[in-house]
């Protein structure tokens, strides 16, 4: 009997061990998701919101456009000043209980760098296409996907460098480095699909 007991003990030990380990998992990709969203809102916004002078000003470097006509200064402030703006109301969530104990609230300075550095990522790769000869709208696989993340990494560690490393764990930033570009292309095709995008990438 002792030695029956003793094996659904372990039993018992190793099945909480999955659940948790579950548990961990999905929490992870919860809190990954929920801190990129002020940095998935502004390049999104900033098409809706643009328009006007463009960042570089028409200027060109070796014959090609800097950035190029979609990059605007209006698209850009209306972009950072979105993923800001989410930030403030995902915070009130929190402090109203609206969503689980585990999620966590956003510095003001940490917001603010996740929309700056969203819009600096995707202006970086615009840079870089132009410089591949690439023209607007055209793919740039893995940079189309993940400028704005490097964009929002680098900006948030270096504005709310205790933020940024309390909360994007390593875990954290594997998640979002797999998800992003799922979302990514997902977003895009549906886009695309309902007319409100010229390509689906």
């Amino acid at each position: 009997m002792p030695h029956l007991e003793g094996g659904r003990k372990s039993q018992n030990t190793f099945q909480n061990d999955r659940l948790f380990r579950r548990v961990s998992v999905v929490q992870t990709i919860v809190v990954a998701l929920w801190l990129m969203l002020p940095a998935y809102v502004p390049n999104n916004a900033a098409v809706v919101l643009g328009g006007g002078t463009p960042v570089d000003f028409g200027r060109e470097w070796r014959g090609d456009r800097i950035l190029g006509d979609g990059k605007t200064w209006r698209g850009g402030a209306g972009g950072i000043g979105a993923g800001f703006g989410l930030a403030v109301l995902l915070n009130a969530a929190v402090t109203q209980g609206y969503v689980p104990e585990f999620i966590p609230t956003f510095e003001l300075r940490a917001a603010f760098a996740l929309a700056l550095g969203a819009i600096l990522g995707d202006m970086g790769a615009s840079f870089l296409k132009r410089r591949t000869g690439r023209k607007r709208g055209a793919p740039f696989p893995g940079v189309d996907q993940l400028d704005f993340v490097v964009g929002a990494f680098v900006v948030t560690a270096l504005l709310a460098p205790e933020w940024f490393f309390a909360e994007f764990t390593v875990e954290v930033i594997v998640a979002v480095l797999i998800l992003t570009p799922l979302l990514h292309v997902t977003t895009n095709l549906i886009a695309y699909r309902l007319g409100l995008k010229d390509e689906p990438w």
